[in-house]
C-alpha cells in the first residue's frame, strides 16, 4: 500500500484553451447549482439548516462491520450481499460521487478519510425524499438516517430512510484524480487541495500525531507544559528581525515573539524545573522553502541539565515522532526518512562535531581557531564567503561553516561549540571561553534545532547584550537589544540550565520526504497577487 503523504508526481498543465474557458465554466456550474438550491427553497427545503443530534462516525460504522474494533462481531462482518443488519445508524458527510438507476439511487459519503455509501430507495424514502437524492452535487454536505446493511454488490451501505441536505455546496470540488494542478491555488485555497487530496488531509493530521508524540515526551519526563506571551515589550531569545505592532490603549510599541526562551528561563528562575512551551514564533525574514514568517516552535527547558542532556531529549524527540507518524500509517516503517533519492537513517547514536573541526576539515586546515581574525578573512575570500568588515573571527567561522559545511551534513549530526560572538544567551565552554556549550542539529542539511547549556552568569549575560546592542547600533537588524527584566532576574539565580528549541515545521518536512515548508503548514504567508 503506499504511502498517502508521499509527494506525487507533477501533474501536466491543463492547455491553454482549457485554461481560458476555466472561469467561464466555473461561473455556469455556479449558476446550475444556485438554481437548484433557489428549486430546493420553493419546495421548502432549507440547504443550510442548524446541525445537532448524535451522529455515527463513518470510519466506526466501517469497523464494527468488517471485522474491526471493540464493537466488531462475527455476525455483523458475515453480513452478506443484500442483507440488512436492522441496525439503525446516522451519519453525515460529505457527497463525493453520485449515480442512479432509476428507483434506486447512491451516493458515496466522506467523513474524515473513511467513505460509506448510501443507498436510496424509493420504497424507503419515497418519491419526495428519491428526487431530493438525485438532485444533489458532489461537495454537498448530508446527513443520512437509516440501518447498515450490504448492497447486492456486497458494498457496505446505510440503507437510507430519510436523507436531509446540511450544506449546500455553491462550488464543485475540484477535479478528484487530479485534485488542484496549480501550487499557488493548492497554498492559497487550502481547503480546496484538502477536499481533493488525501495527502494533503494526511499532512495536516501528521502535524497533530507529531505534536501528540513531543507532549507524550515531555509529559514523561516531568515537563510542565507552559504558556508565555505573545506580544513583547522588547524582541528577544533569539537573533532575528521582529515584527512590530502597536498597542493603542498602552501607546507603545510592542512585538511579535521571535521565540519564547527568555520567559521560559524566567519559570526555571522561579522554581520550575523542568518546562516547555509549543507555539508560534514570528521572524521578519523572507520567504522561501525553509522559512515562513510565521512557524511553530517547541522551546524545553531543564534545570541542573547541560548541552549533552538536552542532545539526547532531541534525539528522543526526533525517534519519537518518526515512531508515532509510522504507527499511524502515515510514513514507512522504520527510522528512515527520505529526501528525493536521498535517504537518512534516524537510528543509533547521532555523532557529535564540533563546529570548528568541520570548518578546518571543509577548507583543508589541520586546525583552526578563533585568534586570528586574518587568517579566517583570507580563508572567506579564498571560498566566495562574503563578509562584512565589523564582524569578528567567531562571525566568520560561521560563515564558512553555513556555506561549506552545513548543506552537505545528510546524516544526522549534532554541530557543537559555537562561538560565543554568534551564541549570545549560551553558556561559555570551560575548555575555551571564546567556544559556548552550543549545538545544532543538522539532518540533510537543514538545521532541526539549536539549543546549549544556558548562560547563567548575570554579569556575563549583560556583557553579551551590550555587545549585541553595539552591534544592532552598527546596522545589525537582528541583534538582540538588552532586556533588563531578564537581566533581573537572572540576579535573583538561574541554576544550571539546559533548553532547546525544535522546529516543528522542519521537522515534518523531514520526516514526510518535503522540499518545502509550504507543503506542511496548512496556510502558508504568500506574496499579495500579481507580485
Amino acid at each position: 500500500m503506499s504511502d498517502p503523504t508521499e509527494s506525487p508526481q507533477a501533474e501536466p498543465a491543463p492547455p491553454a484553451s482549457e485554461a481560458a474557458d476555466a472561469p467561464a465554466r466555473l461561473r455556469e456550474l455556479v449558476a446550475e447549482r444556485r438554481a437548484a438550491m433557489d428549486a430546493l427553497r420553493a419546495q421548502g427545503v432549507e440547504p443550510y439548516p442548524p446541525g445537532g443530534g448524535a451522529l455515527d462516525r463513518v470510519g466506526e460504522v466501517r469497523a464494527r462491520f468488517e471485522g474491526q474494533g471493540a464493537e466488531a462481531t462475527e455476525e455483523r462482518a458475515a453480513l452478506a450481499p443484500g442483507e440488512d443488519s436492522g441496525e439503525p445508524v446516522r451519519v453525515a458527510g460529505r457527497v463525493v460521487a453520485t449515480r442512479g438507476h432509476g428507483r434506486l439511487a447512491f451516493l458515496s459519503l466522506r467523513d474524515g478519510e473513511d467513505e460509506l455509501q448510501v443507498m436510496a430507495r424509493l420504497d424507503r424514502l419515497g418519491s419526495e425524499g428519491l428526487a431530493l437524492v438525485t438532485e444533489l452535487h458532489e461537495g454537498d454536505w448530508v446527513r443520512a438516517e437509516g440501518t447498515v446493511a450490504r448492497s447486492k454488490r456486497g458494498e457496505l451501505s446505510v440503507d437510507a430512510d430519510a436523507v436531509t441536505l446540511v450544506g449546500k455546496a455553491l462550488r464543485p470540488l475540484p477535479d478528484k484524480w487530479h485534485g488542484v494542478r496549480e501550487p499557488e491555488t493548492r497554498y492559497r485555497h487550502r481547503e480546496l487541495d484538502l477536499a481533493a487530496s488525501e495527502q494533503a488531509r494526511a499532512t495536516v493530521r501528521a502535524r497533530a500525531v507529531v505534536l501528540a508524540a513531543l507532549r507524550a515526551e515531555l509529559d514523561e519526563r516531568d515537563y510542565l507544559e507552559v504558556e508565555t506571551p505573545l506580544l513583547h515589550p522588547i524582541p528577544g531569545g533569539a537573533n532575528a528581525t521582529p515584527f512590530v505592532t502597536h498597542h493603542e490603549a498602552l501607546d507603545v510599541d510592542l512585538y511579535l515573539r521571535i521565540a519564547p526562551e527568555l520567559y521560559l528561563k524566567r519559570l526555571v528562575v522561579g522554581g520550575l524545573p523542568r518546562v516547555y512551551e509549543v507555539g508560534r514564533v514570528f521572524r521578519n525574514e523572507g520567504l522561501s522553502t525553509r522559512h515562513n514568517p510565521e512557524f511553530t516552535m517547541l522551546e524545553a527547558y531543564q534545570a541542573h541539565a547541560g548541552y549533552a542532556e538536552m542532545m539526547e531529549l532531541t534525539q528522543a524527540l526526533v525517534q519519537r515522532a518518526a515512531t508515532a507518524l509510522a504507527q499511524a500509517g502515515l510514513r514507512e516503517e522504520g527510522l528512515v526518512a527520505r529526501l528525493g533519492e536521498v535517504e537518512v537513517d534516524l537510528s543509533g547514536r547521532w555523532p557529535r562535531r564540533p563546529m570548528l573541526d568541520l570548518v578546518a576539515q571543509a577548507v583543508g586546515e589541520p586546525d583552526l581557531d578563533l585568534s586570528d581574525r586574518a587568517r579566517l578573512a583570507r580563508l572567506c575570500a579564498a571560498h566566495h564567503v562574503p563578509i562584512e568588515e565589523r564582524w569578528g573571527p567567531g562571525k566568520l567561522a560561521l560563515e564558512l561553516y553555513e556555506k561549506l559545511v552545513e548543506p552537505h551534513l545528510r546524516e544526522p549530526t549534532f554541530v557543537i561549540d559555537y562561538p560565543v560572538e554568534v551564541s549570545p544567551l549560551a553558556r561559555r565552554h570551560p575548555d575555551d571561553p571564546e567556544l559556548t556549550q552550543r549545538y545544532e542539529l543538522i539532518v540533510a542539511g537543514r538545521e532541526l534545532t539549536n539549543g546549549f547549556s544556558e548562560l547563567t552568569d548575570p554579569d556575563d549575560q549583560r556583557a553579551r547584550f551590550e555587545e549585541q546592542a553595539r552591534a544592532k547600533a552598527a546596522g545589525d537588524a537582528e541583534a538582540m537589544p538588552i532586556d533588563e527584566d531578564y537581566l533581573a532576574a537572572m540576579e535573583l539565580g538561574l541554576p544550571p540550565t539546559g533548553g532547546l528549541g525544535l522546529g516543528l515545521d522542519r521537522l515534518l518536512m523531514l520526516l514526510l520526504g518535503r522540499e518545502s515548508i509550504r507543503e506542511v503548514v496548512a496556510f502558508p504567508t504568500l506574496r499579495p497577487r500579481g507580485r
